[in-house]
């Protein structure tokens, strides 16, 4: 019988604690998450590695939203930041640098993996967006990268099935495919079974209504961009319960 692995991005400590008692086998930490994810503060790490105990927890490591294409002036900062998240203890950190060209950036890579010597590295989702994604599949391998997280190079996981069926293949278990995006407990099945990818990752959110009895709804803290304020968007132990279930339910049946 497969064994499937379940990573949970989560938004805050609330929703690392969610994840973990929902059963997730890691939790990758993020702020910013309508941006694609960037780092979260030292508070954030220094709670969460304090409040999981079976979860591991793993960092996304990226100063800002945007492209991948960092500056020689970014790339210090994330290497400071990955001092900070192994000062703090967790198991893993998450990151990826593009070229101009949409190439993997090796140089600016083999700097942050030589900074992240001991923990699990994770090229993220950079991977959707480069320029040939079986050669950059081979340049991860080589830098040594424990894991990636793509969707297949669309929208969604479910979407990029033919993508990441092709590249589970080429890896032949030289590095580790994390499917994520879009991933739910009514689609995690089906990418299982026809990808053969053995890593999850997903939200499991849920709109949580504010506790304020005062709203003043006319003022927005994005300025121009309007995001309901009086709502928080978190992970819930009960949808990862439902996510994973889905998946190994699916797979039992397929072993009678």
């Amino acid at each position: 019988m497969k064994e499937y692995q379940f990573e949970v991005c989560a938004n805050s400590v609330e929703s690392c604690l969610a994840a973990q008692t929902g059963g997730a086998n890691r939790v990758e930490l993020c702020a910013g998450i309508p941006e694609g994810g960037t780092t979260p503060s030292y508070g954030e790490i220094a709670m969460a590695r304090k409040v999981l105990n079976t979860a591991r927890l793993h960092v996304i490591i990226r100063p800002r939203g945007g492209d991948f294409l960092y500056s020689p002036l970014e790339t210090k900062i994330m290497l400071e930041d990955i001092e900070i998240a192994r000062h703090l203890g967790v198991d893993g950190v998450v990151f990826g640098c593009l070229t101009a060209n949409g190439d993997i950036d090796t140089v600016a890579m083999k700097e942050l993996m030589e900074a992240s010597h001991g923990l699990s590295v994770t090229f993220h989702r950079a991977f959707d967006v480069c320029r040939n994604p079986d050669e950059a599949l081979e340049q991860i391998i080589e830098l040594g990268c424990e894991r990636i997280l793509t969707s297949g190079q669309q929208p969604t996981a479910e979407q990029g099935i033919p993508l990441l069926k092709k590249l589970h293949r080429q890896a032949a278990g030289r590095i580790t495919l994390l499917a994520g995006c879009g991933v739910n407990e009514k689609n995690i099945s089906r990418i299982a079974g026809e990808t053969g990818i053995q890593e999850f990752h997903f939200s499991a959110r849920e709109n949580i209504p504010s506790g304020m009895k005062y709203k003043n709804e006319s003022v927005s803290m994005g300025g121009t961009v309007h995001i309901d304020e009086y709502e928080r968007n978190v992970t819930t132990a009960r949808r990862v319960m439902a996510t994973i279930h889905e998946c190994s339910s699916s797979v039992a049946r397929q072993d009678r």
